[in-house]
C-alpha cells in the first residue's frame, strides 16, 4: 500500500495492491484524496486495506508500507502528535483489532513500486476505483 500527494499538502491519492500467499497480486484499488498531505495518504490507504479485508473476513494479513512513519505509528513504536493523524490513527488501530492476525510492516520504496503506481494513477485521473483484477504492467 502506498500513498503519496503532490506538495505537502496537495494533490493525493493512494494505492492498494493484494497478494495471496504465495506473493501473485490478485486485487488492486487505489482513491483519490484532493487535496492532502502524504502522511493522510498513507493512512487513507492503509484504512481502505483493512477495511476491504474486514469486508472479505480476513483473519490473517500482512501489510507491507514504505512509509516508515506510519509502520512505527501503527506499531506503537512512535506517539501520532499531528491531529489530523490522529483519527486516522485510531481508525486504522480499530481495523486492525478487527482483521485478529494483523502486521504492519516496513519496506523499501523498491519493493512498493506497484502500489506507488496505483497511487500516482488514482492523482492522475483524479478518481477512485474499488477492488478490481491487477492490470499488466
Amino acid at each position: 500500500m502506498d500513498g503519496g500527494s503532490r506538495g505537502n499538502p496537495g494533490e493525493a491519492g493512494w494505492g492498494v495492491s493484494i497478494q495471496g500467499p504465495d506473493g501473485a497480486v490478485f486485487e488492486e484499488m487505489y482513491g483519490y484524496l484532493g487535496e492532502a498531505t502524504n502522511n493522510v495518504a498513507e493512512y487513507s490507504a492503509l484504512i481502505a486495506l483493512l477495511e476491504h479485508a474486514v469486508r472479505r473476513g480476513v483473519r490473517d494479513l500482512t501489510v507491507l508500507s514504505d512509509s516508515e512513519l506510519l509502520v512505527r505509528q501503527v506499531n506503537g513504536e512512535y506517539r501520532v502528535k499531528h491531529p489530523a493523524l490522529q483519527e486516522l490513527h485510531v481508525r486504522a488501530l480499530d481495523l486492525l483489532d478487527r482483521v485478529g492476525r494483523a502486521r504492519v510492516r516496513h519496506v523499501p520504496r523498491e519493493e512498493n513500486r506497484r502500489a506507488d503506481r496505483l497511487a500516482r494513477r488514482a492523482m492522475n485521473l483524479r478518481r477512485t476505483s474499488g477492488p478490481h483484477p491487477p492490470e499488466e504492467e
